[in-house]
């Protein structure tokens, strides 16, 4: 690598240093203020309108999408066309969230008088708590930044950063005072995949039956390797008389083993399984079995599905949660 592409590397880290410590900053400055917000918009039955210009606007309107996802209702309003009839979203006490980096746009301070008309609490993401919009607002969140994150302090880097980390906690906050839960996720997330994740068990995603290679622990490793082969799912449960799970084997498992021994004739189901598998149980929601799957050191691809007596069910691949088909 050149010397000039070493230096680009430099630069784009640094950036993320800046935008990291800023968020650092922001984080700690956060006070009372942020309190005050979330009781006006709690006190209020309706909806947010949030709105700004510019960059500004682009981050209001991601506020937007993040509070609505989150049990908060909430549109953006355009600054300059709000005058030329935007205001009619109005219901009579819907708080506004102004969000501006220097508090001086004209757009923005001109709105002020007519929202005060329409008796909308004002709270500002400002990135000047000395600005006028500041001294005009109800609720000042300070999202102010010591630079930005480009060499020329220029481009909004670091303040968009720090004012959208600002909206995002007070979305939070407030899904934590609405006790918003997994399940309200669900219901407005309907047709995503979190929401899939989140609604449909695993007892309706899993395959089961004729589907899966299932054989007893004495099977010869030779057949295993072929029920594998005919049902290519990533893994055989080995199950006893019974019903229940004794182990798993693995495409790991089997590449494992013929590795490490010329003659595998020897060899069968429980020799070469895992006597103690990560399972999952059917009722167990797809978002629980994909945290199963991936919040460990080595991912694992595939689930055997056990009741809760132990009886081998059928199996769950991580394609089966992101993919919703089989």
């Amino acid at each position: 690598m050149s010397e000039s592409k070493e230096n680009w590397l430099a630069v784009a880290r640094a950036s993320i240093e800046i935008e990291a410590a800023a968020l650092a900053r922001t984080a700690a400055r956060l006070d009372g203020e942020l309190v005050r917000a979330v009781e006006l918009i709690l006190a209020h039955p309706g909806k947010v309108v949030l709105t700004g210009i510019g960059k500004s606007g682009h981050i209001a309107r991601k506020l937007v999408a993040t509070l609505c996802s989150t049990g908060t209702r909430a549109v953006f309003l355009h600054p300059s066309e709000a005058i030329h009839g935007d205001l009619g979203i109005y219901a009579p006490g819907d708080p506004t969230v102004l969000l501006s980096k220097n508090g001086s746009s004209r757009e923005l301070l001109a709105l002020v008088p007519l929202l005060r008309d329409l008796r909308s609490p004002l709270i500002g993401i400002l990135g000047s708590l000395q600005s006028p919009l500041a001294a005009r607002v109800d609720v000042r969140l300070d999202a102010s930044v010591d630079r930005e994150a480009d060499s020329n302090n220029l481009a909004p880097t670091a303040s968009a950063v720090a004012a959208m980390a600002v909206g995002h906690a007070l979305a939070v906050t407030l899904m934590h005072a609405r006790g918003f839960t997994a399940e309200d996720f669900a219901r407005l997330h309907p047709g995503g995949q979190l929401g899939r994740n989140l609604t449909l068990r695993v007892r309706e995603a899993m395959h089961s039956g004729n589907e899966t290679a299932t054989v007893a622990p004495g099977t010869s490793f030779h057949a295993v390797i072929l029920a594998m082969t005919e049902r290519p799912l990533g893994g055989a449960s080995v199950v006893r008389e019974d019903g229940t799970l004794a182990g798993f084997v693995t495409e790991g498992d089997v590449r494992r083993m013929l590795t490490n021994h010329d003659d595998i004739r020897p060899l069968r189901a429980e020799d070469v399984m895992t006597r103690t598998p990560v399972t999952i149980g059917p009722d167990a929601t797809l978002a629980e079995a994909l945290e199963l799957m991936e919040r460990r050191p080595r991912q694992i691809s595939v689930l055997p599905v056990v009741d809760p007596s132990g009886r081998a069910l059928g199996l769950l691949r991580i394609h089966d949660i992101y993919l919703g088909s089989r």
